[in-house]
């Protein structure tokens, strides 16, 4: 066995200043039990947790080890303006005119810390894709559930789109279906040659198979929490899992970022559908919408609009110049292994 970083830990004179003022750069929040005057303030962070520890000594030296962040929706220069507002300082700017490089900024005291870019500002330099993330498939099913929490209680049992499911059973697929790319990630050793022998059933004939179904008697918010605890287990999984490993699934053996992907699409255009049957308004975030298209549809048009491009892929939508898809798979293996034949 080997060990694993708990805390970060940086030696302070204020720890509850210094801890807010990480709190806000980070977007994490500190623990509930730390209050002004405490000597020690901790910040939640994925990975590993910053702590603060209020010491004897003002800072006189530079860091031999230091924080660098990365924006993420935002740019780093406009990163490097919302810290300054919030008191840091800028100590040494090492930005480019070709848009690289970064900015070194201190906190209130005297942390040195850089700025880089973001991973947009990034891929666009250097032609590469912007991989799906673990962050994606939170944001696609946080989105989903707020958009869902909306619907009228009396549309449940209607059809779904153009889908033979009610709303509630597509929501129970869905959840099924992040819930089983979640546990595709599971074992020590996961299975290349079939899925993780859950068993499967329906409620009624015609309705969707699933090992994941809501307590009916908990109402349409129980059955948006059992989507958005699927939810997060895939984000889990696909944030913890090495991104070597790889595992069975029907479109191809994948890697955790395929599974992600599958997740995310799953969960943008099924909510698709559960919009068209409850009434409701759904258009996700265009950046979303083409990440997962380059990572698992590679023979999807470049340019349009990046969610009519996705609903046309997924046999839903009309697209200029092209052929409907009656029949449509998409390739879950990793883009090295793939091949333009996520048609049907």
């Amino acid at each position: 066995m080997t060990s694993h970083v708990r805390h970060i830990t940086v030696g302070c004179a204020d720890a509850h200043a210094l801890g807010s003022f990480w709190s806000q750069v980070l977007g994490a929040p500190l623990a509930d039990d730390d209050f002004p005057g405490d000597p020690e303030a901790l910040l939640e962070t994925p990975g590993a947790a910053i702590l603060f520890v209020q010491g004897p000594g003002a800072k006189t030296v530079r860091n031999r080890v230091h924080l660098d962040i990365q924006p993420q929706d935002r740019t780093r220069d406009e990163e490097v303006e919302r810290l300054l507002a919030l008191g840091a300082t800028l100590l040494e700017d090492h930005r480019k005119p070709n848009g690289r490089g970064w900015a070194t900024l201190a906190d209130p005291e005297g942390n040195e810390f850089c700025v880089e870019l973001s991973a947009a500002e990034r891929a666009a330099l250097t032609g590469t894709r912007l991989p799906v993330t673990a962050d994606d498939v939170t944001t696609a099913v946080r989105l989903a559930v707020d958009t869902l929490a909306g619907a009228p209680a009396d549309r449940w049992d209607t059809p779904a789109g153009t889908l033979e499911w009610t709303c509630w059973e597509t929501v129970e697929h869905l959840g099924d279906d992040l819930f089983a790319y979640a546990v595709q990630l599971g074992p020590r050793t996961p299975p290349l040659d079939r899925e993780v022998p859950y068993r499967w059933t329906a409620d009624r004939q015609g309705a969707p198979a699933n090992s994941v179904f809501a307590d009916r008697a908990a109402g349409p918010a129980g059955l948006l929490a059992t989507l958005e605890a699927s939810g997060a287990l895939l984000a889990s999984m696909a944030r913890t899992t090495p991104p070597e490993v790889r595992s069975y699934h029907g479109f191809g053996v994948s890697d955790p970022e395929g599974f992600a992907a599958m997740g995310v699409v799953e969960t943008l255009v099924h909510t698709h559908d559960l919009a068209e049957g409850l009434g409701l308004g759904w258009a996700p975030p265009a950046a979303l919408c083409d990440r997962v298209l380059a990572r698992l549809f590679p023979d999807a048009p470049a340019g349009g609009d990046r969610w009519t491009v996705l609903l046309w892929a997924t046999g839903r939508a009309e697209l200029p110049d092209h052929p409907r898809r009656t029949e449509w798979r998409w390739d879950g293996r990793p883009l090295g292994d793939q091949t333009a034949s996520s048609a049907g």
